[in-house]
């Protein structure tokens, strides 16, 4: 899972949308390779952005790259190029709170006139944003607790004759075991002749 760009743009209606702010991780690129996909994800970001209504997110897959775009019904917007198994969820809470981020640091209304820009000089916050969300499940707490669920359940899946020592049938164990009344011993019986009959194979 990778992030492989994340830029902020200005949205005006009727005109292109205007990158202000841009960060890329093109390290799995070759030196010569860099400025032409750095161009494209430029291109992807503004044609991406500018068919997203204001105030909607969006994904939109290309190859093996996704990407993720929200415009703020105020036309400040943001995108975010991942590869395709990046979790769409945890991408639009970076562009949610890059977003808030830069508003609240840059002024409310400054990015409306602020130069247009390929780089994160208007936003030196933005190559963090990159670093951190690298790993979605360390940036996001929620995707963390899941993946942390996700691994317990796995877990949780071992049969009940996997969990029972070698050779010890559960059967056997409910004939021993004294904890049981003999109607519950008898109750367990009949569900398991009741269960045999009905088993579909």
């Amino acid at each position: 899972m990778k992030v492989v760009s994340i830029t902020i743009l200005r949205t005006t209606p009727n005109a292109d949308p205007t990158p202000i702010s841009m960060a890329c991780d093109l390290s799995s690129y070759g030196f010569f390779q860099r400025q032409g996909v750095k161009e494209m994800l430029t291109f992807f970001s503004k044609t991406f952005t500018k068919r997203t209504e204001p105030g909607q997110r969006q994904s939109i897959s290309h190859e093996s790259y996704v990407v993720h775009c929200y415009v703020r019904s105020d036309g400040l917007a943001g995108s975010v190029t991942t590869d395709a198994e990046y979790p769409p969820r945890v991408a639009f809470v970076l562009l949610t709170q890059l977003l808030d981020e830069f508003l609240s640091s840059t002024g409310s209304d400054s990015w409306k006139t602020m130069e247009p820009s390929t780089e994160s000089s208007n936003f030196t916050q933005l190559e963090e944003y990159l670093v951190k969300y690298q790993d979605p499940a360390s940036a996001d707490k929620v995707t963390k607790i899941q993946n942390d669920l996700e691994e317990t359940t796995q877990i949780l899946h071992k049969t009940i004759d996997s969990v029972l020592e070698r050779g010890v049938k559960l059967d056997s164990l409910v004939e021993k075991s004294d904890d049981l009344s003999r109607q519950s011993k008898m109750f367990y019986k009949q569900a398991k002749k009741t269960n045999s009959c009905c088993v579909v194979s």
